[in-house]
């Protein structure tokens, strides 16, 4: 009896910390998961995502009923103080490649979720192996959205001359304006890479905000110019509780902390 007693004694302090934790911790700690993929196809590589693992795990974000958002509201949400449902999830894609419209697009198409596409936008229509201006339209006109990856796939903070710097940011908005007839308003920094200089030139140039890798001055996703995303691989499907993690909304909470550059 006494044991029972002691043991009940132990649940209830238990239950106690574990509720704690979570409302006075984790909660006010929440961030909406913005996942990072970067190809789809069967190389065996980090950045590939087999395009029926993508299917996959979009199905289960649509079986699991996840609100999945544009990367614009999110940053809208975080501007206004908004608080989101713990359930929320935005999904980029970097680089621009060819199988981003092959493989990616049509499973997107099919449960109707919005993405963003970070493009290279020299690479595009120029490069073997990257979408052309054409997918890019049209996808751009069934939900899509495009965002700008430099001109030319350069490391930020290794670039001196402010004049490059402005033509690698601002130079790759307008050029990707130009050619889609759309208003390009976010930015990824290639590898994760920026300072807070660069930070305030995306500022001039217009963007509304930017997303790097895990790299950051701060753990929680408030400075929409620094916003931190979670790399999904091939592996996420066939091990579903990492997914599942990765989903929670408190995954890079637990990370390690990285500077921008």
């Amino acid at each position: 009896m006494k044991f029972l007693k002691k043991l009940l004694k132990i649940s209830i302090c238990l239950f106690i910390f574990l509720t704690a934790f979570y409302f006075l911790y984790l909660s006010p700690r929440y961030t909406v998961p913005i996942l990072m993929y970067h190809r789809f196809g069967y190389e065996e590589s980090s950045l590939f995502v087999e395009p029926e693992n993508f299917a996959c795990q979009m199905a289960y974000l649509k079986d699991k009923n996840y609100n999945v958002i544009s990367l614009d509201e999110l940053v809208k949400g975080i501007k206004s103080n908004r608080n989101f449902a713990h359930n929320s999830v935005v999904i980029t894609i970097d680089d621009g490649y060819k199988d981003n419209y092959t493989y990616g697009y049509p499973v997107l198409k099919k449960h109707n979720f919005p993405a963003t596409i970070f493009i290279i936008a020299n690479f595009m229509g120029n490069k073997k192996g990257y979408l052309t201006w054409e997918e890019i339209k049209v996808m751009s006109e069934q939900g899509i959205s495009f965002g700008g990856h430099t001109k030319n796939e350069v490391y930020i903070p290794s670039i001196k001359e402010k004049q490059i710097l402005w033509d690698e940011t601002a130079g790759c908005k307008e050029m990707i304006e130009r050619k889609i007839g759309s208003p390009i308003d976010y930015f990824c920094y290639p590898t994760g890479g920026f300072t807070e200089e660069v930070k305030q030139v995306l500022k001039k140039a217009g963007y509304k905000g930017a997303c790097t890798t895990n790299r950051g001055f701060a753990k929680l996703n408030k400075d929409v110019y620094e916003l931190k995303r979670v790399k999904v691989t091939n592996s996420d499907m066939t091990e579903p509780f990492n997914f599942w993690i990765k989903l929670s909304g408190y995954y890079n909470l637990f990370r390690s902390k990285k500077r921008g550059y």
